[in-house]
């Protein structure tokens, strides 16, 4: 997530005195070691401080899985024109699990079922604000037509008709006894304008009236128009319109002129005529500023529409500027509905989101969320303009108004939104208040972890404790339990067991707060190598990060303790990086390439290796910064177009990436062009006759000079294919050489190999050789656990489960034994157990079966739907919805 909400135990008086040289002298020596350190613990803590978790402004229902059924039941039954919002309401729902590819993928159904302009507007703007790093490369896509619908300019006017009777539209009503006059004379001061007296009366009712009704008007040639804001340059534009329907070569001030006027006069076509004209005309910011207040006061749609246009594909930037920000702020309800016709809710959405991102406590997002707040419509955009405006209120110490928008997201069914009355009762000193509406909450319903989690907060000592532990176990993926534990172990000096804490997440959540935390405990331990390891993976996923309750900026603090450190070689750091990427030390590689290149290194292949580590440590965002990098570094042509091919390829344009694969081979065979020709081809391509091509491009590949990391990958890769051709000595010689150049995770393709021999034992022997070689190896113990009998592989995935709560394999498994020894309840908590942290097609695939098999119908449609909104092309999965709601009772 991008939002950062900062803690409010940062006081000012810590932010004003922080000094990072107090933390760490420069000069070696002058941190005593944590082990004989004189000072108090509390001098400890001090140091290593853990901020209280936030109250995130996201939705989060105590039950996603029915919400998320619900919005799939209602999305296959109601009108088209309100299934955009549905899908908005589905992205709030994957955000509040933190779900980022389905978050996208939501937004993406929301912008491609729009059913009007504004909406297709808004969402293409919140899809070309999530890809902001996308842009760089926009060169490179320039020939994809997704990109250019989604990132390109709307043609505005062709989306807005207007049903205007052309000609006709009012009839002459002949005076009784007198002729019509065929031509009038408009008089403004001392200039006479000749017009077709029918021509203009036509224009529009008034006239019509005015011209050829009852007024005396209708028996003059000569009328007075001075007093109408009209001069006579436009009068005569106007007199021409009324005879050819077109304004060509009008300047941009007659046309505003002209627009008053028609709209003054009820000239509907004239007046769409200058809407449209001058929407034409919009071209920057400044055109966009200046006639979005004309386009409001004389309801002009396309106009409007056209300067939102401008304004939404400059997000974040033009929120800096407060005369855009003052149009969004003040614009009521018939404003906005001019503005952006009934997408109110879906625009204030994205800009509120825009604004937290830039500064929470900021005035433009408070008046973002107000507007967000009136253009609700339903209970749930209500709950959730409550409950985002009362964190942000919150954030901003104006606790009574936070109360109350807590309270109004609570009653209209936000259980989450207690957690902010718990915190601001704790705030103002009613502690004791503050656990008992958490202790409410837990017995009222199914217990969620961050309920224990925010109930800890009013507890001490072994009842915190207790707390968290169950957080942890009802919630992995929650950071706070785990450096709350850590840092008391450290403040008792318990360092071994502290690391041990923080380091459980670590392995299977790479996260930023909890790699701060643990390069203070080194920092603590004078572990400056350590250190130096964590700020630099820090500054890897984050190059702007601020550390210490955002007092010190990280890049400071990698500055000081460098000073500690002993500068390595390039040849040095080569080594380490050999090292650490051969025992799967993916943290350690990251800090080393990090190291390397702020060397004279050549800057290119080193991003690529970046790119490749973040990518294995599910950072993908992180990734095509550094691929985008690599691309601008590129030693040389056929090196840049294997970048550019990687870009393509990883943003699901792999024909395009396999073009660029070509061209470089084309100028130059090198082994990273083969191995991208290798991989997209076999990852793309469903025909097994391909398997011989990949073969043979791996093969070149590996004639080509590469560094043996590289080379160990392509040995690995090729083995994989062999395996799947059912050549299995071709196979195990390729994963042998790659063993011999200490390519570490060659051991599960051998594994799997000896296992396709029968030779199980031997299989499982290999997978613990890559078990104590690896740093992070819970997918080879999962792996290891198909090789072995059922009590081994129990204990296998119970290991998995310890290092990374986040595979779901091993909770399918525990299910399906319990569910073959007849135990169905305990099986469907199993893989609850899991539901309730991470939304999973398979375990909600799973469990759907399984509330089948029990004759649980309704339980079981339920999570048919669920699972639907997590992929809706599954197959499986809408076979089973479609057999399960044929019996729907």
């Amino acid at each position: 997530m991008r939002t950062f909400f900062p803690s409010d135990s940062c006081k000012e008086s810590q932010l004003n005195g922080f000094n990072p040289q107090s933390w760490l002298q420069v000069e070696r020596g002058k941190l005593s070691k944590l082990s004989s350190h004189n000072s108090s613990s509390s001098s400890i803590e001090s140091f290593i401080k853990v901020p209280e978790p936030r109250i995130l402004p996201n939705y989060k229902p105590v039950d996603y899985v029915e919400v998320l059924a619900q919005i799939h039941e209602e999305l296959e039954l109601c009108p088209l024109q309100e299934r955009s919002s549905l899908y908005l309401l589905q992205f709030q729902v994957f955000k509040g699990l933190g779900e980022a590819k389905l978050m996208r993928r939501s937004l993406r159904k929301a912008w491609q079922k729009a059913s009007t302009v504004h909406e297709k507007l808004v969402f293409g703007a919140w899809l070309k604000y999530e890809k902001q790093g996308e842009e760089l490369i926009a060169d490179l896509l320039i020939n994809c037509d997704k990109c250019l619908q989604e990132f390109g300019p709307i043609d505005i006017a062709s989306h807005l008709q207007t049903d205007i009777n052309v000609a006709g539209s009012h009839e002459t009503v002949s005076m009784s006894g007198d002729q019509v006059l065929r031509n009038v004379v408009f008089r403004i001061h001392e200039e006479k304008i000749e017009c077709d007296r029918q021509k203009f009366a036509a224009l529009s009712a008034p006239f019509s009236a005015m011209l050829n009704g009852s007024f005396m008007e209708s028996l003059c040639e000569d009328i007075d128009l001075s007093e109408n804001n009209i001069s006579p340059s436009g009068l005569r534009i106007i007199s021409d319109f009324s005879v050819t329907g077109s304004l060509n070569g009008v300047t941009p001030n007659l046309l505003l002129e002209i627009l008053i006027f028609a709209n003054k006069f009820c000239c509907e076509r004239l007046k769409d005529a200058c809407d449209r004209k001058l929407a034409s005309l919009v071209a920057s910011r400044e055109d966009a500023v200046e006639l979005m207040g004309y386009a409001i006061e004389e309801n002009s749609p396309v106009l409007a529409v056209s300067c939102l246009q401008v304004f939404l594909r400059e997000l974040p930037d033009c929120l800096n500027d407060e005369r855009v920000v003052e149009i969004f702020s003040h614009a009521n309800r018939q404003h906005r509905s001019i503005m952006v016709g009934l997408a109110s809710f879906s625009l204030y959405c994205l800009l509120s989101e825009v604004a937290m991102n830039l500064d929470p406590r900021s005035d433009k997002t408070v008046c973002f969320l107000e507007r967000l707040l009136e253009s609700a419509e339903t209970d749930r955009q209500r709950l959730l303009a409550f409950h985002q405006l009362g964190c942000v209120r919150l954030l901003r110490k104006e606790y009574d108004e936070a109360e109350h928008l807590f309270e109004a997201a609570v009653n209209a069914g936000h259980i989450y939104s207690i957690a902010g009355l718990a915190r601001l009762g704790y705030i103002k000193g009613h502690k004791l208040w503050a656990y008992e509406k958490l202790n409410s909450v837990i017995s009222s319903v199914t217990p969620l972890g961050w309920m224990y989690q925010e109930r800890s907060l009013y507890c001490e000592g072994d009842k915190r404790w207790e707390d968290l532990e169950k957080a942890t176990a009802l919630d992995p993926t929650l950071s706070y339990p785990y450096m709350y534990r850590a840092s008391s172990l450290m403040t008792k000096q318990n360092v071994e067991a502290a690391l041990a804490e923080i380091n459980r997440i670590l392995g299977f959540k790479l996260a930023l707060e909890c790699l701060e935390l643990r390069f203070c405990f080194f920092l603590a331990l004078e572990d400056y190598q350590a250190a130096l390891c964590d700020v630099q993976a820090i500054l890897t996923l984050s190059p702007d990060y601020r550390m210490f309750e955002g007092r010190v900026a990280a890049s400071q603090l990698h500055m000081l303790v460098r000073e500690h450190i002993d500068n390595w070689t390039i040849a040095d750091c080569w080594l380490q990086l050999y090292d650490r990427w051969s025992s799967v030390d993916d943290i350690g590689s990251l800090s080393v390439i990090y190291q390397m290149l702020e060397s004279d290194a050549p800057k290119g292949v080193l991003y690529f290796r970046q790119s490749l580590l973040l990518l294995r440590l599910n950072c993908p965002e992180a990734a095509m910064r550094s691929l985008q990098l690599a691309r601008q570094h590129a030693a040389s042509d056929h090196e840049r177009l294997v970048y550019e091919g990687w870009i393509l390829y990883d943003t699901s344009h792999c024909e395009e990436g396999l073009r660029k694969a070509e061209e470089s081979i084309q100028m130059k065979r090198s082994f990273e062009a083969f191995f991208l020709k290798a991989y997209a081809l076999a990852d793309s391509s469903q025909d097994s006759s391909c398997s011989s091509t990949v073969v043979s491009l791996l093969e070149d590949a590996l004639k080509c000079p590469s560094d043996r990391l590289r080379k160990g990958q392509a040995l690995n890769n090729l083995g994989s294919v062999y395996v799947d051709c059912g050549q299995l000595d071709l196979a195990a010689d390729c994963y042998s050489n790659a063993l011999k150049i200490r390519h570490t995770r060659a051991h599960q393709g051998l594994a799997r190999v000896h296992f396709l021999k029968n030779n199980k034992t031997t299989a499982y022997e290999e997978m613990t050789k890559l078990i104590k070689k690896a740093r992070n190896n819970a997918s080879a113990y999962e792996k290891r656990s198909e090789y072995c009998d059922r009590e081994l592989t129990r204990a296998d995935l119970e290991m998995v489960t310890q290092l990374d709560p986040l595979r779901v394999y091993p909770y399918r498994y525990r299910a399906a034994v319990l569910m073959d020894s007849h135990k169905e309840n305990e099986a469907i908590a199993e893989l609850s157990r899991a539901i309730a942290f991470k939304a999973d097609l398979h375990l909600l695939h799973l469990r759907a079966a399984f509330h089948e098999h029990t004759g649980d119908v309704l339980g079981a449609l339920r999570d048919c739907r669920a699972a639907l909104s997590v992929d809706p092309n599954d197959q499986e999965m809408l076979e089973l919805h479609s057999r399960v709601y044929s019996h729907e009772p």
